[in-house]
């Protein structure tokens, strides 16, 4: 005999999210109401747009909420009256507090993007890559007060790709956690999943990232200013200065040699590739975006922009 249907509330605002919301829509629990961020200017021309998870909600038909603050009495009321049995959240962008957390019956999930405990908060993917890590998974845990320090349901690992972005690892990551979330519910309705404390002494952190941390310092080892170009793609793009303009760097290849400049000179250009001196090695850069104008491969930025050997990257 199957459990009985529980009574969730998704909370979440990223494409990450997608995949974990739409398993519970079309599963056969109920989603009772979906909360997500308030709509938020995006873009050049500033438009108001709604998040990811809104929009999916509003084709579903579900229940929506979008508080500034989840703290406010208002929003805790509302969630009392929906009588949830769990909380689900996922990339939600705010710390939920205890009274809200002692509403649901059987608590709150949440569904991180790490291997908990490393890689807490809000950049894990990103981080993990920079890093340099080979593995990296999806942890359903236990909600509490901190940030993801709660008790670990269930984990499960994929490895990180050579040639895997900040992109292509989302996407892996987002498919592999609504797979996970939904077993983690249906063994909690059976009672047999038995939660694991975390090893607080091994947490590791990955905090928000900012535009200016995509700068390309090419003093570094070509090695890991290849692992940035990849976090970073495609937010918040590492980049570099040519010609007083910004240039930034989607796709490249490492060469290791020895190098002479000290970095960020142009020592070769091919007809795909600019080749740039690092602190250790090179870097071929594959793929570009000039400010103001549309991402290209590098032949394509080549044949319309000359960049002699000797030009330096800044």
């Amino acid at each position: 005999m199957s459990p009985s249907p529980w009574r969730f509330v998704f909370f979440g605002t990223p494409a990450f999210a997608l995949p974990v919301l739409k398993g519970l829509l079309e599963g056969p629990d109920e989603v009772a109401a979906v909360v997500t961020r308030p709509d938020r200017e995006r873009g050049r021309g500033k438009k108001v747009s709604p998040s990811p998870v809104k929009e999916l909600a509003l084709r579903y038909g579900t229940p929506l909420l979008q508080p500034e603050k989840v703290k406010e009495r208002s929003f805790l009321e509302a969630m009392k009256s929906l009588e949830p049995d769990l909380f689900v959240v996922v990339a939600f962008g705010q710390i939920l507090p205890k009274p809200l957390l002692e509403i649901p019956r059987s608590g709150g999930i949440n569904v991180h993007a790490s291997l908990l405990p490393v890689y807490r908060g809000a950049a894990p993917i990103v981080w993990a890559i920079l890093k340099g890590e080979k593995v990296t998974g999806i942890t359903t845990m236990l909600m509490d007060e901190g940030m993801d320090t709660g008790d670990i349901l269930m984990q499960t690992e994929i490895p990180i790709e050579e040639e895997d972005t900040g992109e292509t690892l989302q996407g892996k990551l987002s498919s592999l956690g609504g797979r996970l979330l939904l077993e983690t519910v249906e063994k909690m309705k059976t009672g047999s999943l038995t939660p694991l404390p975390q090893d607080h002494s091994k947490a590791t952190y990955a905090p928000p990232l900012k535009k200016e941390d995509g700068r390309i310092d090419w003093k570094r080892p070509a090695e890991e200013i290849d692992r940035q170009v990849r976090a970073f793609n495609p937010w918040p793009g590492a980049f570099t200065r040519w010609e007083n303009r910004l240039l930034k760097v989607y796709r490249g290849e490492v060469r290791k040699g020895i190098s002479r400049t000290g970095g960020g000179s142009v020592v070769w250009v091919g007809s795909d590739f600019i080749e740039v001196e690092t602190g250790s090695g090179s870097l071929l850069i594959r793929e570009v975006q000039l400010e103001g104008r549309r991402r290209m491969n590098a032949r394509d930025f080549l044949s319309g922009h000359s960049v002699p050997v000797g030009t330096v990257f800044h």
